[in-house]
């Protein structure tokens, strides 16, 4: 089977047409090329509602513009675009350094992502993605199915279970040799591992791996028995949980995104076949927020904090929601924006500032706040000295360095400042 093209587009890069095949997935400066048929396709999901915050259209629908949601979308030619996050210049670093902080990533299933994962030289993200649902697959068939009792009625060669005297009458009257029966059967037939079937089903008409392919086929196998459900989205998402199938909970998990084309994020559309993206912004949250817990033990770490108001009477309304609460002292907000130092204003927004003088006014022990951004070709460092909004209330600005885990010229380890 022909492997589809696999173009690689960062965020805020630009997508344009191109009638010259060998151009397709080139990037020049910003804009990467991609053949008309899937700009088309990309334009048209594009359009649909709500699907703008991942691609814009720009130039009057001559350009197409990722913003800052990351994963995949696939046309229906097979094309997978891959839009990476702007962290650093070699692809295949980028994608481990997206996958490693997908791991922290909270209510997704990336927690079970391991270094077996992390091949990225030879697969895109939605390959990676297939991969560890897989892997979930195969352990959750090490451990055992679920099963349960069914009730089957049917005319058998041999007596078991009960005999039901009136369908007896009625088809055997002839066939004295057989028996219309309903007896017990304990069988794998049942909604969760239906939707698992659905899913694996699914893949195996999308996956272009070898290695992917081979484990598809074998856990297919496993699940021979069971039968395809009508429609399998509409049987997950009425599912009654039980703690007797928690350890569906991961597979179930990845089989809600591969089904409904969505990640933790939701949109509508018709004209794509995939798309799992996520917002890099809570992805940098959840990751600055792990990183606290980890190298931080003595204080208390809260996310988004929600006990304070903007307005207080005459009744509690709008509600303050800190990324960050760290002890009593450290109150911080991520944000995944590209900052430039050598700009006057380093490129900040002013309603992030009023945000952050809103949370200093009302948490009154936080003598310093924190404005915490990704490090960057613009932003390298972080501020030495703060801006003040008054006297006693400070400002800083911190630089992340994600591919190294730490931030640039600050260290929270043992201090709370």
């Amino acid at each position: 089977m022909k492997a589809p093209k696999t173009i690689t587009v960062l965020e805020h890069d630009r997508l344009r047409p191109t009638t010259d095949e060998e151009k397709v997935g080139t990037r020049v400066g910003k804009t990467v090329y991609v053949s008309p048929e899937d700009f088309e396709a990309l334009k048209r999901f594009a359009y649909e509602e709500e699907n703008h915050r991942y691609l814009d259209l720009a130039r009057g629908g001559r350009e197409l513009r990722a913003k800052h949601y990351v994963g995949v979308i696939e046309t229906r030619s097979g094309t997978v675009v891959e839009v990476l996050p702007k962290i650093t210049d070699d692809v295949a670093e980028t994608r481990i350094v997206l996958l490693k902080m997908l791991r922290r990533l909270r209510h997704s299933p990336f927690k079970r992502l391991s270094a077996a994962h992390l091949d990225t030289d030879r697969m895109n993200l939605l390959e990676i993605y297939i991969a560890i649902f897989l892997d979930a697959v195969t352990e959750l068939v090490r451990k055992g199915l679920a099963a349960d009792y069914v009730v089957r009625r049917s005319n058998e060669k041999f007596f078991k279970g009960r005999l039901e005297k009136k369908e007896q009458i009625r088809h055997n009257q002839i066939h004295k040799e057989r028996f219309f029966v309903s007896f017990d059967s304990y069988e794998r037939d049942r909604p969760e591992n239906r939707i698992v079937k659905a899913t694996l089903k699914k893949l195996s008409r999308k996956s272009r791996s070898p290695l992917n392919r081979k484990k598809l086929q074998e856990l297919l196998f496993v699940f021979d028995e069971v039968t395809m459900p009508a429609n399998p989205l509409h049987d997950l998402r009425n599912l009654v949980k039980s703690r007797q199938m928690r350890h569906y909970e991961t597979v179930l998990s990845w089989c809600e995104i591969f089904l409904s084309d969505s990640a933790p994020v939701s949109y509508r559309g018709s004209h794509h076949t995939l798309a799992i993206m996520f917002d890099m912004n809570r992805i940098f949250e959840d990751y600055v927020a792990y990183w606290f817990k980890r190298n931080c033990p003595d204080f208390d770490v809260k996310t988004q904090h929600s006990a304070k108001h903007l307005l207080i009477a005459p009744k509690p309304l709008f509600k303050l929601r800190p990324d960050l609460l760290i002890g009593d002292e450290i109150l911080a907000d991520t944000k995944w924006k590209i900052l430039d130092e050598k700009s006057k204003r380093y490129g900040l927004s002013q309603q992030d500032l009023y945000q952050m003088f809103a949370y200093g006014k009302k948490y009154e022990k936080s003598k310093t706040l924190y404005l915490i951004y990704p490090k960057s070709q613009g932003f390298t460092t972080s501020q030495v000295e703060p801006f003040y909004y008054e006297e006693g209330m400070a400002l800083r600005l911190l630089c992340f360095d994600c591919m190294n885990d730490a931030f640039v010229n600050h260290d929270f380890e043992g201090s709370a400042a």
